[in-house]
């Protein structure tokens, strides 16, 4: 593919500075995170020079983080949260240290519009009492959206607050200019704001603060301090959701990412939509709602008469609207400094195609004491982070001496942007770590990213979370991998060891060392009783290469442990369990299958089926094996996708913790939920816990040692110990039955859109050797499919359902099976020309299986159901829902998909 001469011109660049500075090595990137869990819609983040993270959760609440890992409420502002408004940002004072003043811009609720406040900390709590506004502006609440609500200082010290146009996106708009100038829908027409010199919507502002809490116009804003020609605290006009902007620390150059427009492609009104992220070296006029990208142009329209008008000039813009109550020639407009569409971009094909919100992150300095603090490299001096919230990706935009962009390049292999499934199974299984939505960041004192992520898809998301992203320095401790296979039979035991996986990263000569710790009987690690007063017995080297061969004839339970040590005495360790003389059982769902359908409310019938070497098998042992097969149900309230484990969960799944415990059943350590039940409440328990995962221990429960993980941090370590703590009985996993077979009912909840069932068999052991324990699980879903949790192509996710749809847009869902599936009902709502949903089988080209007819409805939230026969598809798999009325734009809003049982 030939490639257009500006994005040659990047690659060359790139070319030529990474050969400079290499690429630093991506296994040198290390993520922690700081907090997670009880953080819903986090927005922004501040460091403050002690080292306390500050974040705002758009609900009104301040949050810190602290170092040593305390989470605390700071405190609480009263903000109307409808239409996205709520509490949008904030920003420390420069000299926080000193005068612990904090500024918060909120939509309040005793004041139509949003404020701007300064308020004082005292310690660790906020001083509602000391609040002083220091500036306001009225917002139209009549309908949603657009507020902005980033808050930044420059190195001048003076304070800029990026607003939105307080425009709705849809209507008549189509996805094109929203210009209309009818009466009674200033709601839709953004030149009433953004366009308004005289108007503080749609701005980027600038102000110097004053002690007694106001503020005075510094020299530089686009219109004079007087105020005739325009509001004097306007730096940038022509925004239209200017929601992530942040300032260059050295040059003082403002960036931000504009959330762009929603057409999908070129009309007669103009052009496709485009995201941007914005470079203001200087006051200026960025061009919207005239003006798009690269001042590509939108034409003047009669939204009565349906009569397309001349092309708007950006280099002499006009604003004739009635509802401009400011100048009507404007400032020239400025292009875009990087801009991309739904669509594959032509200029930056680097960036991909996809869904759209654009953000800009802090330009990174480097500093030599880094090396010392974990900072990032050389390699990225006078680069501008920017990311897309929505797509999702994470980019570079390498700067030259005078802050002209020289190119574009990847952030770090390290980790992953990623929501849908497939996606993130991918990232994890090459290592990487995955972020889900990037919402903020700031590289602190230190040289560290800190960042939030918001997580999986606009709401309040339990995965989301705070965290650090650092770079390591010096000699790295090599990467342990260590397998045992089998890891349990019956006696003598040949095992096969491997540490295949395991490396150095600086390519140093390894030294490999197993040891076997045991056995212990079964007896020694019964529930409740106290390990032998006798010495446990001891580790015993066994073998000293890579790859082995153990053979273990007495039985009992083991563990074995693998120690990996460069050539400069660096070492890491993992640890495998061993069950000698007992075979694991093998448990499988007969029905139901993966991806079938629940309904809420309607029992939902299982059937299991177990094979033990031991005990037999189920068909043979009903009676016997009935009674200890438990069923656990857990239902969830969700978007369609994949559930999302805790924070300290996710990160036990990724170390070896598994492998010895389990939440209800002895393995070879005790159940978490009995360690949750002795240490609950206890002073002290959580900080020896952590400091026993990390240091290792032995005799505190049995004669078989729990062995160092040192390869976690301390923060990492609490997230795992609190969730642990946090198990209590019978709130660890929803319904539970026990039996091969039977049913499962479903909460009477039609919010209920996820639902797993976990089938457990725990086997009555052999002599020594314990039980084992056998599992399966199947992922089910609801009928009812939100249309935001598919894999939307083309359209726009608005909150909880997707709009700004037209001709051959689509929406996807993977593997149903719809063979019980008699129709399909949508839940629609159009202000615009309407057209038809043709539901197919495995692609958008597939056999048609419905036809769902979508009439305007008189508005955008006048929603409606329409029903259609469904002709099932031969087998399971995907189905893709295409938005059918050719040429046309601005088709429908659709909630949800509900495929209903015969």
């Amino acid at each position: 593919m030939k490639l257009p001469a500006f994005a040659q011109v990047l690659f060359a660049t790139v070319a030529v500075l990474s050969a400079a500075a290499p690429v630093p090595p991506d296994y040198r990137f290390k993520v922690e995170i700081l907090a997670a869990g009880n953080m819903p819609q986090p927005m922004e983040l501040e460091v403050a020079p002690d080292g306390r993270i500050f974040w705002n959760e758009i609900s009104g609440k301040l949050k810190l983080w602290k170092p040593g890992g305390q989470i605390v409420e700071v405190g609480t502002v009263p903000v109307f949260g409808a239409q996205e408004n709520g509490f949008l940002g904030f920003a420390l004072d420069p000299k926080f240290a000193q005068n612990q003043f904090i500024y918060l811009f909120y939509s309040p609720t005793n004041y139509t519009g949003q404020r701007l406040s300064r308020f004082v900390m005292r310690g660790d709590a906020l001083d509602n009492t000391s609040e002083k506004v220091i500036l306001e502006f009225g917002e139209q609440r009549r309908e949603c959206c657009h507020h902005a609500g980033s808050v930044e200082f420059a190195p001048d010290g003076c304070l800029l607050i990026s607003t939105g146009d307080n425009t709705h996106p849809g209507g008549d708009t189509a996805g094109y200019a929203p210009i209309d100038e009818r009466p009674g829908q200033e709601p839709w027409d953004a030149q009433k704001s953004a366009a308004n010199t005289h108007d503080l919507r749609g701005k980027i502002l600038r102000i110097r603060l004053t002690p007694d809490g106001g503020y005075t116009i510094p020299d530089g804003n686009l219109f004079p301090k007087d105020g005739p020609a325009g509001r004097p605290e306007i730096y940038v006009m022509g925004c239209r959701n200017p929601w992530r902007m942040s300032v260059d620390s050295r040059t003082g150059i403002v960036y931000w990412g504009e959330v762009g427009p929603d057409a999908g492609g070129d009309g007669p009104r103009g052009s496709r939509g485009y995201d941007e992220i914005n470079q203001a070296r200087k006051a200026g006029n960025f061009g919207w709602p005239l003006f798009v990208g690269s001042n590509f142009t939108y034409a003047k329209y009669d939204f009565a008469t349906k009569a397309v008008g001349p092309h708007f000039d950006p280099a002499r813009p006009t604003n004739s609207s009635p509802n401009n109550t400011g100048s009507k020639v404007l400032p020239p407009a400025q292009p875009a400094f990087i801009y991309w569409p739904y669509g594959e971009s032509k200029e930056f094909p680097m960036l991909g195609q996809g869904g759209r919100t654009a953000c800009a992150g802090p330009v990174f300095y480097f500093k030599p004491e880094f090396k010392n603090t974990g900072g990032f490299p050389e390699h990225f001096d006078r680069c501008l982070l920017f990311w897309d919230w929505q797509r999702p990706f994470m980019k570079w935009a390498r700067l030259d001496s005078d802050s002209r962009l020289a190119g574009i390049e990847p952030f770090t292999a390290a980790i992953a942007l990623a929501n849908a499934k497939d996606k993130m199974a991918d990232a994890e299984r090459a290592g990487a770590f995955v972020i889900r939505r990037p919402v903020d960041a700031q590289f602190g004192p230190d040289g560290c990213l800190y960042l939030l992520d918001y997580g999986e898809t606009w709401g309040g998301n339990p995965d989301a979370k705070l965290l650090k992203i650092s770079y390591q320095w010096g000699n790295l401790a090599p990467v342990a991998k260590a397998t045992a296979t089998p890891a349990a039979g019956r006696e003598p035991l040949q095992v096969a060891l491997s540490a295949a996986g395991s490396k150095d990263h600086e390519g140093d000569a390894l030294k490999f060392e197993w040891r076997l710790h045991g056995p212990t009987s079964a007896a020694t690690n019964a529930p409740g009783k106290s390990p032998a007063s006798s010495p446990a017995p001891a580790a015993k080297l066994v073998a000293s290469t890579s790859e082995a061969k153990l053979s273990v004839s007495q039985p009992g339970n083991y563990i074995v442990e693998l120690r990996v040590s460069d050539s400069k005495g660096a070492s890491s360790q993992t640890s495998l369990p061993l069950i000698v003389g007992n075979t694991a059982p093998a448990v499988r769902f007969t029905a139901p299958a993966d991806g079938d359908f629940f309904t809420p409310g309607k029992p939902l019938a299982y059937k299991v089926s177990v094979t033990d070497t031991e005990d037999g098998t189920s068909a043979q042992n009903d009676e016997l094996m009935d009674a200890r097969v438990f069923v656990t149900a857990k239902f969830s309230k969700g978007d369609g996708k994949d559930s999302v484990d805790e924070p300290g969960l996710a990160l036990m799944k990724q170390s070896d913790c598994f492998n010895c415990h389990a939440v209800e059943t002895k393995v070879v350590g005790p159940a978490f939920l009995e360690v949750a039940n002795k240490y609950r409440g206890q002073a002290g328990a959580l900080d020896a816990s952590v400091q026993r995962v990390i240091k290792g221990s032995s005799r505190v429960w049995s004669e078989v040692p729990m062995l160092p993980h040192e390869a976690f941090t301390t923060d990492q370590v609490q997230l795992m110990v609190r969730w642990v703590f946090g198990l209590e009985p019978g709130k660890t996993g929803g319904a539970m039955t026990r039996g091969l077979g039977g049913n499962v009912t479903a909460p009477k909840d039609n919010a209920l859109r996820l639902a797993s069932l976990e089938a457990t068999y725990t086997d009555m052991g052999r002599g020594p050797a314990g039980s084992l324990a056998g599992r399966s699980t199947v992922q089910l879903r609801s009928r009812r499919l939100e249309a935001e949790s598919g894999l939307v192509s083309g359209a726009k996710i608005s909150g909880n359902h997707i709009g700004s749809i037209n001709h051959g847009h689509s929406v996807k869902f993977t593997n149903l099976n719809l063979a019980d599936t008699a129709s399909v009902t949508a839940r629609v709502a159009s202000g615009g020309v309407g057209g038809s949903i043709e539901l197919r089988a495995g692609s958008a080209a597939g056999e048609l299986l419905a036809t769902l007819k979508v009439e305007n409805t008189g508005k955008w939230d006048a929603w409606r159901d329409v029903t259609a026969e469904l002709k099932p598809p031969a087998s399971r798999g995907d189905i893709v829902a295409v938005f059918v009325n050719p040429g046309k734009g601005g088709l429908m809003n659709v909630d949800w998909f509900q495929f209903n049982a015969k």
